[in-house]
């Protein structure tokens, strides 16, 4: 087994427009590929795979360690949407794990505001990793909860700090000083941790050994596997830990209840997709912004990228311009398709793509929000509807401005299998909110509802607010190629497209895809904070020469520069080399990912 992490790797770069050459050779591997946010999150993907796992159960052990490991960016009370292509039937579904509003939950709490607080016991939406990531496995995994969570649970006993996350908690220490609960958790003593001393969260260890003493019981008193699964996600949802998780949130200013716990459920959901240039892109639904991918590969299908030239002034502001409609219509059109109706066959029809192709200017930078008029092409369908049926559950910070919080994890097994996760929440810019004595930092998703009247996404009870959350999984002719996924906020989507394009339409191994110089526009409504637009703002990496980068200010777009490899993103990916059959895996140098390949 081999590992490589971005972070030294960095000292590797070269410094060449365009990001034509990569950081690091081609990664490639046999058995099996896990990408992660941290070594930490990779090495327990690794371990389950290594152990006889297959690539959701790889998958569900990096989801659980990231939790622990990864705490500035995602933590056990937040969120988990994941999607997964499954190589036996060649099918691929969507894990809906994206939290609900509480059911006490209204635009009235939030009078005089303009919007929802992004951090604290109000900003929580009902925790979801648990329950996604158990159904992911008693589904479509082949081990049990234990095995899956030995990594995450020897890392809450303890690991070894790193610099990024001790310089996280500092930064953030501010933020949390008014919750008791916090302070105790992150700042042991009174202090932030240093890097390389051990890090502790005895309480999270606690929390997670509950699940595997559940599980334990449920099989000693004669349950299968999947039934024991459930018994072990029911003590996270139900009874006394429940109980307690709640009447810290009410205690402290929320109104997140143990029937909202024991209420909620993920969804297993069939996936939308596009075609784009012989390949299939497959996405979660309107909940997320997911489908935004899909819309500006639809309107990109009309442009000769690879005639325009890589990282040209022309593929540069066509992307640009693109992704603009394609936000323009999320804002208007995207919400949990329970409480509103998406016109999804409309949206992602190829005419109303063809439609709006008319309105990109190659000349001039939009500087106007413009979403469409879907529903003529809607084909009479009024409502969010993928092919299959949903089945319930039974049993900014950094450079950018985005949000702070996010990881991504990617698995490709030998068999062909890719599972693809973005876990999210726990803290943003102010600190972070753990709920009592049990470890888990709640969500902060609730942010992403809006306040308007007659916003599709406004915030109601039992609601899933719009995420931005957008794991991806690309196949070609119902083979698979790709799973892929970046933190980001609104900017995930934009930088998932240029890596794919870099691979289809540029031809760019793996690596160097994800190596090359991005860009990003502001120029749509932010899902956070006060949702600002700010509109003909591009941001550019240096890597993209100085000719080009004028040439965009020509065209109306407003520059706004970043150093060669520094832009708040951190892509990582996984699957299968079409032309090999040989497996691959990539890492960002952005945010010093982990690839773990063997």
């Amino acid at each position: 087994m081999r590992r490589i992490t971005v972070v030294f790797l960095l000292t590797l770069g070269l410094a060449v427009p365009g990001m034509a050459q990569s950081f690091r050779p081609e990664f490639t591997g046999t058995h099996a590929v896990v990408a992660a946010g941290r070594s930490y999150t990779a090495d327990a993907g690794a371990e389950v795979m290594g152990a006889g796992g297959n690539a959701v159960d790889a998958g569900v052990a990096a989801v659980f360690a990231a939790a622990v490991v990864e705490i500035s960016h995602f933590g056990l009370g937040g969120e988990a949407p994941m999607i997964i292509y499954l190589a036996k039937t060649r099918e691929v579904v969507v894990i809906n794990g994206q939290g609900t509003a509480p059911q006490a939950a209204t635009p009235a709490m939030f009078a005089g505001r303009t919007s929802i607080p992004a951090n604290g016991p109000l900003a929580a939406t009902v925790p979801a990793v648990v329950d996604a990531a158990t159904l992911a496995l008693a589904r479509y995994g082949t081990r049990s909860l234990a095995e899956v969570l030995a990594p995450a649970i020897r890392l809450a006993d303890g690991f070894p700090m790193y610099e990024f996350l001790s310089r996280y908690l500092a930064s953030e220490r501010r933020g949390s000083e008014p919750y008791a609960d916090t302070m105790r958790t992150y700042y042991p003593e009174g202090r932030v941790t240093r890097a390389g001393e051990t890090f502790r969260q005895p309480n999270l260890a606690r929390t997670l050994r509950m699940l595997v003493d559940a599980e334990a019981a449920a099989r000693a008193a004669g349950a299968t596997r999947v039934e024991a699964i459930g018994r072990a996600r029911d003590a996270f949802y139900t009874g006394d830990f429940a109980r307690r998780l709640t009447a810290a949130v009410t205690r402290d200013g929320g109104v997140m209840t143990a029937d909202d716990l024991a209420s909620y459920r993920s969804k297993v959901e069939p996936a939308y997709s596009v075609t784009y240039r012989g390949y299939t892109v497959h996405k979660a639904g309107p909940w997320n912004q997911s489908p935004v991918l899909l819309q500006t590969l639809n309107l990109l299908e009309g442009f000769d990228l690879k005639g325009m030239g890589h990282l040209s002034a022309d593929s540069i502001h066509v992307m640009t311009e693109a992704m603009k409609l394609a936000y323009a219509d999320r804002d208007r059109y995207y919400g949990d398709p329970d409480f509103v109706s998406v016109p999804m066959t409309g949206l992602l029809s190829k005419a109303y793509a063809t439609q709006r192709q008319a309105l990109i200017d190659m000349t001039r930078a939009s500087l106007e929000q413009r979403p469409g008029t879907p529903t003529p092409f809607n084909g009479g369908a009024t409502t969010a509807a993928a092919t299959g049926a949903s089945d319930p559950h039974t049993t900014r910070v950094g450079v950018t401005g985005e949000s702070g919080d996010t990881t991504a994890i990617e698995v490709v097994d030998r068999d062909g299998n890719l599972f693809s996760a973005t876990p999210s929440s726990g803290w943003l810019l102010g600190g972070a909110y753990v709920a009592g004595d049990t470890g888990v930092p709640m969500s902060n998703r609730m942010q992403a509802f809006r306040l308007e009247p007659g916003s599709p996404n406004i915030i109601a009870g039992g609601k899933r607010p719009r995420t931005t959350l957008t794991p991806t999984i690309v196949t070609k002719d119902g083979a698979p190629v790709l799973a892929i996924g970046t933190p980001g906020g609104d900017s995930q989507d934009q930088q998932i497209l240029q890596v794919l394009v870099n691979v289809i339409d540029f031809g760019m191994p793996l690596q160097a895809a994800v190596d090359s110089a991005r860009f990003n526009t502001l120029s749509i409504q932010s899902s956070f904070g006060e949702h600002r637009i700010e509109p003909g703002v591009l941001e550019v990496e240096r890597g993209v020469s100085e000719a080009v980068r004028q040439d965009l200010e020509r065209r109306g777009h407003r520059l706004r520069l970043y150093p060669i490899a520094s832009y708040s993103t951190g892509i990582v990916a996984a699957g299968v080399d079409p032309a090999t059959g040989r497996l691959r895996g990539a890492a960002d140098v952005r945010r010093e990912r982990a690839v773990v390949a063997w």
